[in-house]
């Protein structure tokens, strides 16, 4: 059977996180990390950073085990959210179709579905508008997040992931591979940045992290320096530092729930239609921090389990290669 035409999609969207304390994650991601509350009820918030003009780019909703509900990539025009229905049930995955009013508030018609590598992914177009409030610093505070910019998913095939997101049209920016071309990890973009997803190997279907944007370094030591500042340097995991993939500057925090989030700034430009993959090998130790700094082994062992379209847990694969047993330097691991 001949393969339907893929969607077109724009960018990563949002993202929809279950979380068990509602107040405790409130002060984690508005208190702290600085997102601006669009929309809140007993049971969920609606949060967006200050350079979105969408309704929002995460949902925290309420639930009894801390799980991601789903990922979300806008397309296009309404006709791809067709396209995306068609696309998915001719490769004979669990497909949703949610008309305006049944899914996530503020967002239209939709399709919700299980993907290949077994993500909860949904596709959309129309969304409600908010107010701009690019130039409203005095509402900044804590990271003072500007956009939603990635995902990152742990998935035990690689390659298949790869494939995946080639076929519904995404660009491939760095990759990690081994000696003989075997693939570790790829970063993956529809947007004009270096990714919209990127793909960790590991035990799978499971979020690594959520890849959160500002403007500048500095907001990146700050909210390391904020939470130091109040005895809750527990919650970050990893850097302050410098990526090799990406030259991104970062560090990554875990939420009460255990979901981790990078605080990301300063990658680069991908638009250019000749822009060529540029690939790290596994035992170059400056691929995950270009100074050469350890990864700590929660980073590559731990993240959050993912939920079926009926609410229950996918069930969890291990990978093929793992990345963690290479022994490299700093990493320590293996």
């Amino acid at each position: 059977m001949p393969a339907a035409p893929a969607p077109d999609v724009v960018r990563s969207a949002y993202a929809q996180l279950v979380v068990t304390d509602l107040a405790r994650a409130r002060w984690f991601w508005v208190d702290m990390l600085g997102f601006y509350v669009q929309y809140e009820d007993a049971h969920s918030l609606y949060l967006r950073g200050t350079d979105e003009l969408t309704h929002h780019s995460l949902v925290l909703r309420k639930g009894g085990t801390a799980a991601l509900d789903h990922i979300s990539y806008r397309v296009r025009t309404p006709e791809d959210v067709d396209r995306a229905e068609r696309f998915f049930t001719r490769l004979g995955r669990p497909v949703k179709r949610l008309r305006k009013g049944e899914g996530t508030q503020g967002v239209g018609d939709a399709v919700r579905v299980v993907d290949p590598l077994g993500f909860p992914v949904e596709f959309f177009h129309e969304i409600d508008r908010a107010e701009r409030l690019i130039q409203r610093y005095d509402l900044r505070h804590g990271a003072e997040i500007a956009r939603l910019d990635h995902f990152n998913i742990c998935t035990p095939d690689i390659p298949a992931a790869y494939a995946h997101y080639r076929s519904l049209g995404f660009g491939c920016s760095e990759t990690i591979e081994g000696d003989e071309h075997e693939l570790y990890a790829a970063w993956m973009y529809r947007k004009q940045t270096v990714h919209d997803v990127a793909f960790t190997g590991g035990a799978g279907p499971r979020l690594h992290h959520l890849g959160v944007a500002t403007h500048e370094s500095h907001q990146v030591l700050r909210t390391a320096d904020i939470f130091g500042a109040l005895r809750q340097e527990k919650h970050i995991e990893r850097g302050p530092g410098r990526h090799g993939v990406s030259n991104a500057f970062y560090v990554y925090l875990r939420d009460p729930d255990g979901h981790r989030v990078e605080i990301y700034t300063s990658d680069y430009y991908t638009g250019d239609p000749d822009h060529e993959t540029y690939r790290w090998n596994v035992h170059d130790d400056r691929r995950r921090d270009f100074w050469g700094n350890a990864v700590i082994e929660s980073w590559y062992k731990e993240a959050t389990p993912v939920l079926a379209l009926d609410g229950t847990l996918q069930p969890v694969s291990d990978a093929l290669l793992d990345e963690s047993a290479i022994q490299v330097g700093a990493d320590g691991l293996g």
